[in-house]
């Protein structure tokens, strides 16, 4: 089981996901190349370093590559760059489409990674706690 501050979290696997096997060469590369904010992130998490969750970079997930994966939580994690603005119905599609198998989205910007990675870590554990808290 998972615990962040003290607070028990509760596993929430989705099995099953419909993966767009056409795109898996495709989140290979993105995984060697990266950019630099979702790097900075990856030394973050890799290894089992925050909370003892693994980490899956640039997972398929039916016709979309998310940037991190949890599986366990069964969590998406998203790193917006300045690309994201130009993009907003199309993240919303996607989110819409995630959620409804049974994910959940966190979205953090490039630039707060770059800038503030202690915070968004600290958002983000507070994103589990609010969606996975265990109630005993």
């Amino acid at each position: 089981m998972t615990i962040i501050n003290d607070i028990k979290i509760k596993d929430h696997y989705v099995f099953n996901l419909p993966e767009n096997e056409d795109l898996s060469a495709f989140a290979r590369k993105n995984r060697k190349a990266g950019n630099l904010a979702e790097v900075i992130f990856w030394m973050q998490v890799h290894r089992k370093m925050f909370y003892g969750l693994d980490f899956d970079r640039q997972k398929v997930i039916g016709n979309y590559i998310v940037d991190f994966y949890v599986k366990r939580l069964g969590l998406v994690v998203e790193i917006d760059g300045g690309s994201h603005n130009e993009k907003t119905e199309y993240d919303s599609q996607r989110d819409q489409y995630l959620e409804s198998l049974g994910l959940k989205v966190f979205h953090t910007t490039d630039f707060d990674v770059l800038h503030h990675v202690s915070l968004v870590l600290n958002d983000l554990s507070n994103f589990i706690i609010e969606n996975y808290e265990h109630e005993d």
